[in-house]
């Protein structure tokens, strides 16, 4: 593959994640447009392609996406926050514990160092534990590495339990893919730059998506302009995150992540599960349903699990809203966790 130039990969990528993309979509599997360029970016990626998808158009990616959530949220959502607030605060802490076990135990039976192991295993926004586990005197390539194997495995698997949950009315809405474009249009593209130039500028994590998500409800909300995000629009989103998640499995990465895989993998099991065991929590105390739970709790990034629940019918607001807590908790948090399994975990078997 590395021996293919430059034109002939893109253009390989290109095809063949359109390809599977609309394949997925025929079968009604949520986030078709997301895992299919994925998928072809992992194998390309490992097949040794060179390709790599400018971290500008991937920000762009998540203000996209940001303006797409923008139209789920109101402030509405405040209230039930609020008012189950000693619920949501159990799941968050729930979150951290389990997190924190998962990558004390990983450091424990393994060879990985103490902060590499907790940043790889937090469940935060994953091009934010990247950008931060550099600071704490981590590996950060096998932390990208360990963050976009459970993105990968996240958003399959929550694709998956959407695709038996709901049927075929995951992708009951009929999609118009190129609509009449209007003033809400060019007021998205406003919001999408701005912001994520201010998250950027800012250094907020994530901020290139929670930014234009924040603006766009005000707007949404204000009831004096809509923000109008075309599919076709959403669709080159989609592709650009799968791409920039799947292109990052690269084949010297991955041989020096091959001697701790299987305790990579029982880690990102053991977390799925136990945030599984989270959501089914959170339907016994509040009045939500399994997928929204299972979305909200999932251990994946912002912007991939944003992009499942909108291709389901689930409350977008309420799944965000938590994932977004969690975000900053793990932000706050973060630091002193890896301080505390880089200085217990190796106590025993060293």
């Amino acid at each position: 593959m590395d021996a293919l130039s430059l034109p002939v990969q893109w253009t390989l990528l290109l095809l063949i994640s359109v390809l599977l993309g609309a394949v997925l979509h025929v079968f009604h599997v949520p986030a078709a447009l997301l895992l299919g360029p994925m998928v072809v970016g992992v194998v390309m990626g490992l097949s040794g392609a060179t390709l790599r998808i400018d971290k500008r158009l991937f920000l762009l990616a998540q203000a996209v996406l940001g303006c797409m959530i923008a139209q789920s949220l109101s402030p509405s959502i405040l209230t039930p926050l609020i008012q189950e607030w000693p619920i949501i605060v159990m799941v968050l802490l729930l979150t951290l514990a389990a997190s924190g076990l998962s990558g004390f135990l990983l450091v424990r039976f393994s060879h990985l160092p103490g902060p590499t192991g907790a940043w790889g295993s937090s469940p935060g926004g994953a091009s934010a534990m990247v950008a931060m586990a550099g600071d704490f005197g981590a590996d950060v390539r096998l932390v990208a590495f360990m963050q976009y194997l459970r993105v990968l495995f996240v958003a399959s698997a929550a694709a998956l339990v959407a695709r038996i949950g709901l049927g075929d009315q995951a992708h009951s809405v009929s999609l118009v893919w190129f609509p009449v474009l209007n003033h809400g249009f060019a007021l998205t593209l406003v919001v999408m730059l701005t912001g994520a130039w201010l998250g950027t500028r800012l250094r907020i994590p994530s901020g290139a998506l929670l930014l234009p998500a924040l603006a766009g409800a005000l707007l949404n909300g204000s009831d004096l302009v809509a923000l109008q995000v075309p599919e076709w629009l959403l669709a080159m989103a989609y592709a650009l995150i799968g791409w920039s998640v799947g292109l990052r499995f690269t084949r010297p990465i991955f041989l020096l992540a091959l001697r701790t895989l299987p305790q990579m993998l029982a880690s990102i099991f053991g977390l799925m599960l136990l945030c599984g065991g989270l959501a089914w929590m959170l339907t016994q105390m509040l009045d939500i349903d399994l997928m929204t739970a299972y979305l909200a709790t999932s251990p994946g990034g912002l912007d991939t699990v944003a992009i499942i629940a909108a291709g389901t019918q689930v409350n977008m607001a309420f799944v965000m809203a938590l994932q977004t807590l969690r975000l900053f908790t793990i932000l706050l948090t973060g630091p002193a966790l890896a301080r505390f399994i880089s200085r217990y975990a190796r106590t025993g078997t060293e």
